[in-house]
């Protein structure tokens, strides 16, 4: 007998009623159902010993505990990576020459646990070294090729074309890069020597930050640059990480103090996705879309970049506790690209 409006209206709405009723203990002031089995993680990223909630609906029973099996380095030295999280401070003054050193060098690097990856690297880290200048500076950047392969740097931004780095740069070589520093913003570097997409499979990229003369407004600083691994050559990324390790900011959260100013410098280095987004649990940012902009262009939760295009993200966080962050690309914040902001 065929069911009418009004008794589909009622029976979806007393089913919408349980389900919302099963759900809610998903809330985060709920003390809902629990998942014994999993871990929950405190502020500073250490376990504690309470089970995290469970969100349970009919048709679905998921742990909130957000562990991930993608892990990094059980021998991973924490501190040694925040050169390339936390970049070298604005330095007012007038207008100078800077001078950067940087080489090509081929070896294998752990991106996770148990993963160890042929990585071509700039300086030895996959990214390579933060680079950072006032816009008006002169830039000499000495490049020397200690790799088994041709290889060069290039910069995004605003140069001479002659600067351009397309050239290649024999094994043993050297080659002297010099340009303006311009215009303002977050510009990538990364080698062009062909074929490219082996040279960015690989890992040779990097991130420039040219501030605006005066600087920008106090605030603390980080860098994000989405990493993407193939592991097994098919020419698709298999683990992600955000600076050059699976994993990184679940395990260990990057701390800033509760209502500070923090600015991203977000980078998206993962050349084999068509797209990434970005997205920060619980609270707002400002988006400085290349960061050339003095005003935001935009202000969300979500911000999308394609290959090598970046932002500046400005924002506050006005709670203790732990923020996420991750691509919206399930896939890719699964397989190591998930982490927390602990605001402290």
């Amino acid at each position: 007998m065929p069911i009418g409006r009004r008794e589909l209206l009622q029976a979806t709405g007393a089913l919408a009623a349980w389900c919302f009723g099963q759900g809610k203990g998903a809330s985060a002031g709920d003390a809902g159902p629990k998942d014994a089995g999993s871990t929950h993680y405190g502020v500073d990223g250490v376990p504690t010993a309470d089970a995290a909630p469970a969100i349970a609906t009919p048709h679905l029973h998921a742990p909130a505990s957000y562990h991930q099996d993608i892990a990094p380095p059980q021998h991973l030295d924490v501190a040694a990576r925040e050169a390339l999280l936390r970049p070298p401070p604005f330095v007012a003054g007038p207008p100078r020459e800077r001078e950067f050193e940087l080489w090509a060098s081929e070896q294998p690097i752990e991106i996770a646990d148990g993963v160890v990856f042929p990585a071509w690297t700039y300086n030895g880290s996959i990214p390579g070294p933060v680079l950072r200048a006032t816009e008006g500076d002169t830039l000499v950047v000495r490049f020397r090729n200690l790799g088994t392969a041709p290889h060069n740097v290039h910069f995004h931004g605003r140069h001479a074309v002659e600067q351009d780095g397309w050239e290649p740069v024999p094994v043993g070589g050297e080659a002297v890069y010099r340009f303006a520093a311009e215009p303002r913003g977050v510009h990538p570097y990364h080698c062009h020597s062909m074929p490219v997409s082996d040279h960015l499979a690989r890992g040779l990229y990097g991130t420039l930050i040219v501030d605006p003369p005066g600087g920008r407004p106090p605030a603390h600083e980080l860098v994000l640059a989405l990493c993407g691994f193939d592991t097994n050559g098919d020419g698709r990324d298999e683990l992600f990480g955000w600076n050059g390790i699976a994993g990184l900011y679940a395990r260990h959260p990057i701390k800033v103090p509760v209502g500070e100013l923090v600015r991203i410098h977000l980078v998206n280095l993962a050349f084999h996705e068509p797209a990434i987004t970005f997205h920060l649990h619980a609270e707002t940012f400002d988006v400085f879309r290349s960061g050339t902009r003095a005003e935001p262009d935009d202000h969300s939760d979500v911000v999308t970049l394609g290959p090598a295009e970046r932002a500046i993200l400005e924002f506050r966080l006005p709670r203790r506790g732990r923020y996420m962050f991750h691509p919206h690309q399930s896939r890719v914040a699964e397989a190591g690209a998930m982490g927390w902001i602990a605001a402290v």
